[in-house]
């Protein structure tokens, strides 16, 4: 099996922080993912088949590595098992021991070869891929990927520096609805109570993006956004509830994003019911939240959690950390952006506010964890990569940037940074770059102080 070692980023900035420690291969890049999966309401067993198109940079590549959760008797046989490799007819090699995949190819590559590779597999999945009641007590499949759990259940490079677009083509019992990324381009009945959807994202993004959702749905198309449509779906048992509270505010929070940074990358926003994750999950233009926000009383409590998932469709999911050390570019952004929309809409009081109250977690965080830095060398195949200093502080960075260099100069360069890294991947450091730029001002003492170092 080959082996891969960390590969070390040495700087003469003095807070640069390291890689953090994934087997990055950029010879390696994933163009498309499509996933046909069978689901079943007799088994928690899936049956899938994965298509990957790849295109291998560097000549010589005599394998590629992918992550795949493998069974195992700590899993109790839960785990996914490889039926099958293809290329074409032929049947590849490969090896899959400790969540590792390592395909082999017949030949060395030459630079800039293509493959579409087709990967067999099985197994019931002993995380990633959440199988059993709602709240009602009703059968559903919901997925929960963050940080590096889709490799319980689909076949990818599972970290956020590889992006790539996706279809997922789903066969489950005629009952169910299917939601997923993109645009639904099929929905078949096949006899023997069956239905086939297809779903198909355009866009690419990180595989933690990639979303599942199969349950009893009632689904309302509530508006569109520049012809794209925003829409809900909640348990048909939740319908009324579940429609009032997801109406607003969707559509004016599209808006003031997409005219403060930049064009909402994606082909529709749904906003989805699920028992997967307790708050909110930004999965590219479908977005989960926990099933009991769903009251019927459009709470604030909802409605901000719906504005920082939106918020992060345009950072952390268009505008991508490149590392696990950069996951405030995702949650401290979407936490500040969600106070720049609560100042938009609701007023600068209801934005101190906010602003008072992250200052206050921020402290007592700080006590709890004195030396928790936001920008560090970790890794989410060890450790936890983001806590909540990484949403607050990270937020208050932002605010005392702006304070410093101005509101103008604040949103050029917001502005500048995404249309940059739209739909691909940043550091800090390239975040950085562009406010010097735009502020002509050196910062590094004040993110040195804000970013790399712990406390407040």
């Amino acid at each position: 099996m080959q082996k891969y070692l960390a590969f070390i980023i040495i700087t003469i900035l003095p807070f640069l922080a390291v890689a953090d420690g994934y087997p990055i291969n950029k010879n390696i890049d994933i163009k498309h993912y499509s996933f046909k999966l069978s689901l079943s309401d007799s088994t928690d067993e899936i049956v899938g088949e994965a298509q990957i198109k790849l295109q291998l940079k560097k000549e010589g590549i005599q394998s590629f590595r992918l992550d795949l959760a493998n069974q195992t008797v700590e899993r109790k046989g839960k785990g996914m098992k490889i039926k099958a490799i293809l290329l074409g007819n032929q049947s590849l090699q490969f090896s899959h021991d400790k969540d590792e995949l390592m395909i082999q190819l017949p030949a060395p590559s030459t630079a800039g070869t293509e493959l579409s590779i087709h990967i067999l597999y099985q197994g019931v999945p002993f995380d990633g891929l959440r199988i059993g009641a709602t709240k009602f007590g009703d059968r559903s499949f919901f997925n929960e990927n963050w940080p590096n759990r889709t490799r319980h259940w689909l076949p990818t490079i599972d970290h956020p520096y590889d992006k790539a677009t996706s279809e997922f083509i789903v066969t489950a019992p005629a009952k169910y609805k299917v939601v997923s990324n993109g645009l639904l381009l099929e929905e078949s009945y096949l006899g023997n109570n069956l239905k086939l959807t297809h779903w198909k994202q355009s866009v690419p993004v990180s595989s933690w993006l990639f979303v599942l959702g199969v349950a009893e749905f009632a689904v309302q198309y509530v508006d569109q956004f520049e012809g794209k449509s925003i829409e809900t779906w909640v348990y048909a048992k939740n319908r009324e509830a579940g429609f009032y509270d997801f109406k607003e505010p969707t559509k004016k929070v599209l808006e003031f994003f997409s005219d403060y940074v930049g064009p909402f990358a994606y082909e529709k926003l749904a906003n989805i019911q699920t028992p997967s994750v307790n708050g909110g999950m930004e999965t590219s233009s479908a977005i989960f939240y926990g099933e009991d926000l769903v009251n019927g009383k459009r709470d604030e409590r909802t409605r901000n959690i719906v504005i920082h998932e939106i918020a992060h469709q345009w950072f952390g999911n268009a505008v991508t950390e490149s590392t696990w050390d950069d996951a405030w570019l995702s949650e401290g952004f979407a936490t500040y952006f969600t106070l720049l929309f609560i100042e938009h809409a609701y007023g600068k009081e209801e934005y101190d506010k906010g602003i008072q109250k992250a200052k206050k977690a921020v402290m007592d965080m700080s006590v709890k964890m004195p030396q928790f830095k936001i920008v560090s060398d970790r890794t989410a195949e060890k450790e936890v990569v983001t806590t909540g200093l990484t949403y607050q502080k990270g937020a208050l960075t932002l605010h005392a940037l702006r304070e410093l260099i101005g509101r103008e100069n604040f949103q050029k360069g917001i502005k500048e940074y995404y249309a940059t890294y739209f739909n691909a991947s940043a550091t800090t450091r390239d975040f950085i770059k562009i406010m010097e730029k735009v502020s002509k001002k050196d910062l590094t003492v004040f993110f040195d102080k804000w970013l790399y170092k712990p406390g407040y």
